[in-house]
């Protein structure tokens, strides 16, 4: 339930619903706008009836029922859109966010030529994989702690935070020593009991879509993290499953835009795992923007025809580059009005 605070209710008032919630066996969330208070009901609570006596309460303008399966998640329980910050980038903010690094570390000196061509070409976050989700048990599962120590190392240089998957919750305690930043990859993002243990961690939390799961069910997904006490979460779109064989995956801008306008949570594209298409990234970057993405994943490699994975879907050092002026040329283009 969404209990509409009057614009001049008082703090007493406010601290007044806020408590009754608590009585009533549900969670109360507050959002404080400039003008009014929200406070959201949420949980299971059996005593509803009394969630909507509060209509009586001094101070309450109104109570209506929160109608997404996705309470904290939901754009009604909040005033505006939630900004995450990691080590100072704001996602969610004004400007596109670009994270950009190898798919996996591959040794120190591919590490930090990447992070450092990325961070000259403009990218404001270093993404690389330190233990790699993989179909098949014989190909390359990452350097696991080494890789950790050196994605840190290349941070410290260029400054640039990092964001790297963290796959099991026996990893999340190292990996948080070393990340600014905690993904959860597609093949776990209905793995409750990982999602649980992120949602303790003090990092924001970086959720890409499942292959096969429904706007609804990623937003649920991403409801386990604010549930569990981290709001600090960005949703990443990377391709779902279709019937399509010329790419990797479909990239499904119309899920981005719909979970823009169903959720406050920022919400960015991943055009490297959504196309596997070298090719087509620079295209669907731009389409991934005009769609109002909050920021972009790519994935950049010295040499992809040398890539011990992903290398059919990493842009070079120059493609990058290249698609780092063609976004700010678009950028400035916006700003300036331009159709």
């Amino acid at each position: 339930m969404i209990i509409n605070m009057s614009a001049e209710a008082t703090e007493e008032e406010i601290n007044h619903v806020i408590e009754r919630v608590k009585e009533c066996d549900y969670q109360a969330h507050v959002s404080r706008g400039t003008e009014r208070t929200i406070i959201g009901a949420v949980g299971s609570g059996g005593r509803r009836n009394e969630i909507e006596a509060l209509r009586a309460a001094p101070g309450v303008e109104d109570i209506i029922p929160i109608t997404q399966p996705f309470k904290l998640v939901s754009q009604q329980v909040k005033h505006g859109r939630t900004i995450v910050d990691v080590r100072g980038v704001k996602i969610g903010d004004s400007d596109l966010i670009v994270m950009a690094g190898p798919c996996s570390v591959e040794s120190r000196d591919q590490l930090f030529e990447t992070a450092r061509a990325v961070k000259a070409a403009g990218a404001d976050m270093l993404r690389g994989g330190a233990y790699k989700p993989r179909t098949s048990p014989y190909d390359f599962q990452g350097l696991g702690i080494e890789a950790l120590e050196w994605l840190k190392e290349a941070s410290e240089e260029t400054g640039l935070p990092v964001v790297t998957e963290v796959m099991s919750e026996a990893d999340v305690e190292i990996v948080a020593k070393y990340a600014d930043m905690l993904q959860v990859g597609a093949r776990n993002m209905q793995n409750f009991s990982l999602l649980r243990r992120v949602a303790t961690v003090n990092l924001p939390i970086l959720l890409k879509r499942g292959p096969s799961a429904t706007v609804k069910e990623w937003l649920l997904a991403a409801e386990y993290l604010l549930a569990g006490g981290n709001p600090n979460v960005v949703l990443c779109e990377r391709g779902i499953r279709t019937f399509e064989t010329g790419t990797r995956n479909t990239l499904d801008l119309a899920g981005l835009a719909l979970a823009r306008e169903l959720s406050h949570l920022p919400v960015i594209a991943d055009p490297s795992h959504g196309t596997g298409v070298r090719s087509l990234i620079p295209a669907m970057s731009s389409a991934a923007v005009g769609a109002g993405a909050d920021g972009l994943m790519i994935e950049v490699h010295p040499c992809p025809e040398r890539a011990l994975s992903d290398g059919p879907q990493s842009l070079d050092i120059p493609g990058f580059a290249q698609l780092m002026q063609s976004l700010r040329q678009r950028a400035r283009t916006f700003a300036g009005g331009a159709v």
